[in-house]
């Protein structure tokens, strides 16, 4: 991948699972549609690369990072915390607090699930704004939207207008996958770098419904 603008790049920290996956997608697709780019762990899969590496790499090279703390919490019985996401975003205070020159100007949104929430397992956090989206997909992408414009200073559409687009491009994409010969199982399990493309492509294409 050629080198992105560090003005325009944006880290993405966030659970993996299958429940999460839709607020994931909708999240990449709102930074996409706003002329940004998003950069995640899992945009490449080399085995042999090293995952902290990458992810160090990744926070220094965006100027924007979006970490959600949604599974900091245990579930049930005999689970553990998932401490990667509060680990990342450490990773990320510190280089926007220790690198100095432009990655002092570094901006973070903070997201969770459930209001205050974090407090239990992360309260050195007590006084930061945390956006809380509930679960929801559409205000995720709201809470995003919202934050990126506002710290960017520049014009964008609307939040509605985003979602709706999200929808023409899930259409697009969920015919031209099944034309393709993808199973109902493949589109679920489809690798993030070629979901980033695909809606490049639409993009590229002039958003058609």
């Amino acid at each position: 991948m050629p080198k992105l603008p560090f003005e325009r790049c944006v880290f993405v920290n966030c659970p993996f699972d299958e429940d999460y996956e839709p607020i994931l997608q909708a999240i990449l697709f709102c930074i996409l549609y706003l002329n940004f780019h998003p950069r995640i762990s899992t945009e490449r899969s080399d085995s042999l690369e090293s995952r902290i590496e990458k992810i160090r790499d990744l926070i220094k090279d965006s100027k924007y990072s979006i970490h959600d703390l949604s599974r900091c919490q245990a579930t049930k019985e005999g689970e553990y915390f998932r401490l990667n996401m509060p680990f990342e975003l450490g990773i990320d205070y510190g280089c926007r607090q220790y690198f100095g020159g432009k990655r002092g100007e570094k901006k973070s949104l903070v997201l969770e699930e459930k209001e205050y929430r974090y407090l239990a397992a992360i309260s050195d956090l007590s006084g930061f704004d945390i956006q809380s989206h509930e679960g929801n997909h559409q205000k995720a992408v709201r809470k995003v939207r919202n934050w990126l414009v506002s710290e960017s200073g520049e014009e964008a559409a609307g939040a509605t207008r985003i979602l709706n687009a999200y929808s023409d491009f899930q259409e697009w994409h969920y015919k031209r996958q099944l034309d393709a010969g993808f199973s109902e199982e493949d589109i679920q399990d489809y690798p993030t770098n070629e979901l980033l493309q695909a809606i490049r492509e639409w993009i590229a294409q002039g958003r058609p419904v």
